[in-house]
């Protein structure tokens, strides 16, 4: 075989493997891709866990993209460690000052030192109650009780953060929220459900149980498999293996992004002879995804709905 030959051979080979990766990632759920709304964390890393140590950036969201400049900003203000002044700012003014007094005291400036002794214990009094101010406000800042979780995620005597409550003052943005067995149960539960109801097609069950973005999303692939004539059959969903990554309040909802680790048969069929055009629909397959749970106070009565789904990285 002659090298032009060999060449358009491998290409083609390499091509066809594309093609067969290219269809058996698009016959899952959500296709394989990571979208969503995970309110002000749509854009910041779940923390890692046992189950899934990263996970994919989100891809396709309605929450829009925070700018630039408050991105550079966010990692300053979630470590909460301030660099080393050098004496500089409002306490390197105070200590030259201290400095300055000395000398003046020593060497004698007439006039001058008269005049910059006055502006320093005016500086020095003002230094004073800003320090004062400073340290009661520290003081009178509530601090944020936060959950332990053991295998499985289960909670460990966590409690919720002492500002959040009903009669309480003003509560901040976001607050972590401590999960029950009650819930696990009911993410496991949605897993299997979400699936099924996709492979069934039946989109009044994906919109009870999923967010609006969540289930337009859906809606569109099931449109566009119906284009193309092939639908997707799901079927033996399992959790094999799960954790919490985080849980939250945030703007009267509750949130929780659970990384799961569950096999599934799954194939793509075609809609006419029902013949298998991707996956396989006699031996289950295993995925790793992360998923955004939200509970809205508006609306109690319809538990926690998917919010988001990321891959595994």
């Amino acid at each position: 075989m002659s090298f032009p030959r060999l060449t358009v051979a491998a290409l083609g080979l390499a091509t066809g493997l594309a093609m067969v990766t290219a269809d058996t990632a698009e016959a899952r759920l959500g296709r394989g891709g990571s979208f969503g709304s995970r309110a002000g964390r749509t854009y910041t890393a779940p923390p890692a866990t046992t189950t899934a140590p990263k996970a994919a950036p989100i891809e396709r969201s309605m929450t829009q993209k925070p700018s630039p400049g408050a991105q550079s900003a966010q990692p300053g203000a979630q470590t909460g460690v301030a660099q080393p002044s050098r004496f500089g700012g409002f306490r390197g003014l105070l200590l030259g000052g201290l400095f300055a007094a000395g000398l003046a005291g020593i060497f004698g400036f007439g006039a001058l030192a008269s005049v910059l002794g006055f502006v320093l214990q005016f500086a020095l009094i003002a230094g004073a109650i800003y320090l004062v101010v400073a340290f009661i406000r520290s003081r009178s800042q509530p601090a944020l009780a936060r959950a332990t979780y053991g295998a499985g995620g289960r909670p460990q005597g966590g409690t919720t953060p002492a500002s959040f409550g009903a009669g309480g003052g003003a509560a901040p943005s976001t607050a972590t929220l401590a999960l029950g067995e009650e819930d696990f149960n009911s993410f496991e539960r949605l897993l299997g459900e979400i699936q099924l109801a996709y492979g069934r097609e039946d989109t009044e069950e994906l919109g009870s149980k999923t967010t609006p973005e969540m289930f337009s999303y859906f809606s569109k692939e099931l449109h566009d498999n119906a284009q193309q004539g092939v639908r997707n059959e799901i079927s033996d969903v399992k959790l094999l293996q799960g954790d919490l990554s985080e849980a939250w309040r945030e703007n009267g909802s509750d949130y929780a992004t659970v990384a799961m680790r569950f096999s599934l048969v799954d194939a793509m069929v075609d809609r006419k002879d029902n013949h298998v055009v991707s996956g396989d629909r006699s031996h289950p397959t295993e995925a790793t995804e992360l998923w955004t749970f939200r509970r809205d106070d508006r609306a109690r009565q319809d538990g926690w709905q998917l919010s988001a789904i990321q891959q595994a990285a």
